[in-house]
């Protein structure tokens, strides 16, 4: 409905997030490398920062612009965990959905005790429904267990990612710490879960 040089924003936009899941479609493919996803992806960056640098007159052209530039540093975040995080929540919403309309009416959330222990219960029995597990079994064999345990749910890509070349993880995590400067002492999300010693949601820690 924009005029049409209004929305060569968004469009322009549209294009680079487009182009990052056509890349993403080639990576799952086996069409190109891990390093060559990544290169690829920086070239993505560079260009939607161009896009961010300049100043738009339209005012709706200015607030998208404003969320971008806020939301900058997690965009392409389904690029650099490829096969583990989505391109966008819109799976992870439909999944919650029924469970925020029960917690408006009796989710227990009225504290902030109770506000945690609800979202860790949801997080263990979405993720187990999703992965058609008896829910009832595992929680009976956390709570049953002397010693803190990990919950077996975790997802089996994983271990597929894992299969990246030694110089290929290292290159992995430069580039992600560039990306992500706040992550820089954290692993790489395969390394942590297939050899995490700290407690999480999915344990009886």
């Amino acid at each position: 409905m924009a005029p049409p040089a209004a929305a060569r924003f968004p469009l322009a936009v549209k294009q680079v997030l487009e182009e990052g899941l056509a890349l993403r479609d080639r990576y799952l493919e086996q069409k190109i490398s891990l390093r060559g996803l990544w290169t690829a992806t920086g070239r993505l960056e560079a260009k939607l920062d161009r896009l961010l640098a300049r100043t738009y007159q339209e005012p709706a052209n200015r607030r998208l612009a404003k969320h971008l530039r806020h939301e900058r540093p997690y965009l392409f975040t389904f690029l650099y965990c490829p096969g583990l995080v989505d391109a966008t929540n819109n799976l992870a919403e439909r999944v919650m959905r029924m469970l925020v309309v029960i917690r408006k009416n009796w989710g227990g959330n009225r504290t902030g005790n109770g506000a945690r222990a609800q979202a860790i219960l949801t997080s263990v029995l979405c993720t187990a429904r999703q992965q058609d597990k008896d829910v009832f079994e595992l929680l009976t064999d956390l709570l049953r267990s002397r010693q803190p345990k990990l919950l077996d749910i975790l997802p089996a890509e994983v271990g597929a990612v894992t299969k990246s070349t030694a110089a290929e993880s290292a290159v992995a995590g430069e580039l992600v710490v560039g990306a992500f400067p706040a992550f820089g002492n954290v692993p790489l999300l395969p390394v942590s879960l297939s050899a995490s010693a700290n407690p999480s949601i999915f344990s009886s820690a």
